[in-house]
């Protein structure tokens, strides 16, 4: 389930974002096609008590709630609800758990829903306030949703704040001694006790007292026996870390490829924050199944002839054990991705078994001139987990026997000279320890946060997973500091979470929180809103006025006057005349449609291109797409929610192929041939295809390829009496025709007709058979359309023409 506006706060336009703040809101089934809720209503009927298994969470025991809800479970004499708390999926856990079942945690519950609430309230006023401002006012964003969020804008704060770091840093030169001495065939460089200082003029000094001198002492040779203890249990948290880091894969990335294995069953449930294994573990079980793998299995049957150690003792959340493997596998099994993160998975689990790596530190140091220097070397005794975790050993450097007392002749002393340098651009895997050291985000949202970021392009990701940020994300920190900056420090977040705590703790009342907190961003709305100009004067001195972007495209039906295409994100037409946008459809290409215009509205028609052999070509008019002219279109497609405008939402627009303009030559109505055969939508003719030319479904990503390399093909205003779709018009190309005598002009139903059927490929799903011609050209409830301007009679229109949901 996720939290939601209800219906009529959905629309930007109706809804001043002020007013979110004191708006209901409602929860809805994140898959609803699952029939989740309908299923656990059925699976309970009959049931004389509820036992809840869900993760020992704040979230598994909001969940815990939305169960009994959707259940419709409800106490009385003869029914109880319990809930059993577990850390992991064991026959010792699972029956304790089942031996002392409990009641859900309302008050835990309580606190996730003040937390969603609060995100969503506070996270949606603020984006579509500063959607609206400022991409009316500016072309080159390159962003569909300038958002804002209480996890999401520190995370981007952390980003820039190293920028500016790295912008205002100002190099500093220092100088540094480097003594070396010829000793039994070694050639060791001294490391000068002062490191480094920051006055030539000082160190010339000194260098002249060590090359006067010419002699080294040894003064003290210690010996220390060191240990490197092996790692604990393995959390999320540094899961992405390390998968970020060594592995090059990015949160996100790395997230969903643990969730495919989990679900595999290779690992355990990769979403913990605990490092602690608990009591009743399987290790040995465990290392039995690694101990048959290839890569390392050798080293497991040692690990078990010896005896393995116990785990270190890390944190205990609650909540999972650490993320282990489960099962044996190979790298051709899982595939690149997959292998290398469970492979770190189990040399990991491997590690924290094993024992501890041992070395000997040796310490050696001298004097010259007055001036102390040492040198070090480490001997490695015992490799313990470095054996199967390589990149933590411990690197080896061997010295000298030296005696206590003795001199050295200096073979020469060089004077290094270098510069500071400023710290470099956070990585993701930086990234996220900062938001973990400062309760920004969960296990499970880190990695959501930090690609919503990127996705929205405030960063981008560089070579070495570094995070830099974009001149939209520094502009946008920039404005919040210099209006409000609790906006984007990670202070703000802290306050949320502290009383967040104080609710799942039962010490504050739910509904108090949630208004208390909501008051304070509300106000901070109102400031921001007013200051908000102090912030565009840093938008106006970055990117370009909506007027000077883009380049001339196609003529506004309005005016007449030629409208600007801006290409980057989010791509729209802008009339300079009118001061008016129309959004366009994503990830594709535009072009005007040889100067045609729509019969409702003479704005120019444009011809959008998705990507790749098998993407559709569809014309469009620009107004249509953004203001749907028949009632009862519903559902729309593939533009962006961005603005203030109500016609506008996720997958909204309607393009000419989904038209029921009963006239207009690029409509549904005169374009379309028949019923696609995978679903309840209409196949179209793609007016650009030729010569390879192809039907394409307006609903779904069915493809039927038509005669190819034929000069033309065309509807016709007939129908097959047989099957009621529409007849085809085919004029052959002269040296690959198939008719007889060199014809070249041929009509036909795709479907009935057995030549052109024979010439006719499915490039995706069922076969394409005259047995789908009964449902003739789509199928649904039909309906009246009613809309502006000529051609729009207002009668009935053929329901075989109308499908489904319109």
């Amino acid at each position: 389930m996720f939290s939601d506006f209800p219906a009529p706060y959905q629309n930007w336009a109706a809804t001043d974002p002020l007013d979110l703040f004191q708006a209901p809101i409602c929860k809805a089934e994140t898959n609803p096609k699952a029939h989740i809720c309908r299923h656990l209503s059925q699976e309970a009927r009959g049931c004389g008590h509820l036992v809840l298994w869900l993760d020992c969470d704040r979230e598994g025991e909001n969940i815990c709630f939305e169960v009994i809800e959707c259940t419709g479970f409800h106490l009385n004499k003869g029914r109880r609800i319990y809930r059993a708390r577990f850390s992991s999926v064991t026959e010792k856990d699972i029956l304790g758990a089942m031996a002392n079942l409990v009641e859900p945690n309302r008050h835990e519950a309580l606190a996730v829903d003040a937390r969603q609430e609060i995100d969503l309230k506070v996270g949606v006023a603020f984006t579509r306030f500063q959607t609206s401002y400022f991409q009316g006012k500016y072309g080159n964003l390159d962003s569909r949703v300038i958002s804002y969020g209480p996890c999401q804008t520190p995370t981007l704060g952390f980003c820039v704040q190293r920028y500016f770091q790295i912008n205002t840093f100002k190099p500093e030169k220092f100088w540094s001694l480097h003594p070396y001495i010829i000793y039994n065939g070694y050639e060791l460089q001294l490391e000068w006790e002062r490191k480094k200082l920051f006055d030539i003029d000082v160190v010339i000094m000194f260098q002249k007292l060590v090359m006067e001198d010419g002699i080294t002492e040894v003064t003290e040779i210690s010996e220390k026996q060191e240990t490197k203890g092996r790692p604990p249990g393995l959390n999320t948290v540094n899961l992405l870390k390390v998968a970020s880091s060594a592995l090059g894969l990015g949160p996100q990335v790395a997230m969903q490829v643990a969730e495919r294995l989990y679900t595999q069953g290779f690992i355990s449930y990769p979403r913990t924050e605990s490092t602690s294994y608990p009591s009743s573990f399987d290790f040995k079980g465990t290392l039995g199944v690694l101990a048959k793998n290839p890569t390392w299995g050798s080293y497991v049957q040692r690990l078990l002839a010896d005896g393995y150690n116990k785990p270190r003792v890390g944190t205990d959340a609650g909540d999972h054990p650490p993320i282990t493997p489960m099962l044996s596998a190979t790298e051709n099994e899982l595939g690149k991705d997959a292998w290398r993160l469970y492979e770190y998975v189990c040399q990991h689990f491997i590690g924290t078994l094993s024992p501890d790596c041992k070395y000997l530190r040796t310490k050696v140091e001298f004097s010259i001139g007055g001036e102390s220097f040492q040198c070090v070397g480490q001997h490695v005794t015992v490799k313990g987990f470095t054996a199967i975790m390589p990149w933590l050993a411990i690197p080896e450097k061997n010295l000298p026997q030296f005696t206590k007392g003795e001199k050295i002749e200096i073979s020469k002393v060089d004077l290094f000279e270098g510069s500071t340098t400023p710290p470099d651009y956070l990585s993701e895997s930086d990234l996220i320890s900062l938001m973990e050291k400062n309760g920004i985000g969960t296990d499970a949202s880190i990695p959501v946060h930090i690609n919503n970021i990127c996705e929205r392009n405030f960063v981008q990701v560089q070579a070495g997973r570094k995070l830099v940020p974009t001149p939209l994300g520094i502009t946008l920190i920039r404005g919040y500091q210099c209006i409000d900056p609790d906006l984007c420090l990670p202070d703000i977040r802290s306050f949320i979470e502290h009383q967040i705590t104080l609710v799942a703790k039962g010490q504050a009342d739910h509904i108090h929180v949630v208004q208390h907190v909501l008051l304070q961003f509300r106000q901070k709305y109102c400031y921001f809103v007013k200051q908000i100009e102090n912030m565009n004067t840093l938008f106006e001195a970055q990117f370009s006025a909506l007027a000077d972007s883009g380049r001339n495209l196609s003529k506004c039906g309005k005016c007449l006057r030629y409208m600007k295409y801006i290409s980057s994100q989010p791509p729209r037409l802008y009339c300079n005349t009118c001061e008016e946008e129309y959004y366009l459809p994503q990830k594709g290409s535009i072009k005007l449609y040889k100067e045609l215009t729509c019969p409702l509205d003479n704005f120019e028609l444009l011809i959008f291109s998705m990507p790749g052999p098998e993407g559709k070509s569809f014309p469009l008019c620009p107004y249509c797409y953004n203001s749907p002219p028949f009632e009862g279109i519903d559902t729309l497609y593939s533009a962006a929610k961005t603005t203030g405008s109500s016609k506008l939402g996720k997958g909204a627009g309607m393009p000419c192929f989904l038209c029921p303009h009963p006239t207009c030559q690029h409509s549904m109505i005169a374009q379309g041939v028949c019923a696609c055969p995978e679903c309840s939508g209409t196949l179209v003719l793609d007016p650009v295809s030729a010569p390879k030319w192809r039907l394409y479904c307006n609903i779904c990503n069915c493809l039927v390829f038509l005669p190819q390399g034929a000069h033309r093909i065309s509807t016709t205003q007939e129908s097959c009496p047989e099957c009621d779709s529409k007849i085809i018009e085919v004029d052959f190309n002269k040296k690959t025709t198939p008719l007889e005598d060199g014809a070249t002009l041929y009509s036909g139903c795709i479907l009935c007709d057995e030549l052109l059927h024979s010439l006719v490929e499915m490039k995706h799903g069922k076969s394409f058979f005259k047995r789908m011609a009964s449902r003739g050209r789509g199928r649904g409830r039909g309906g009246v359309y009613r809309g502006r301007g000529r051609g729009s009679t207002g009668k009935k229109v053929d329901p075989k023409m109308s499908f489904r949901d319109f």
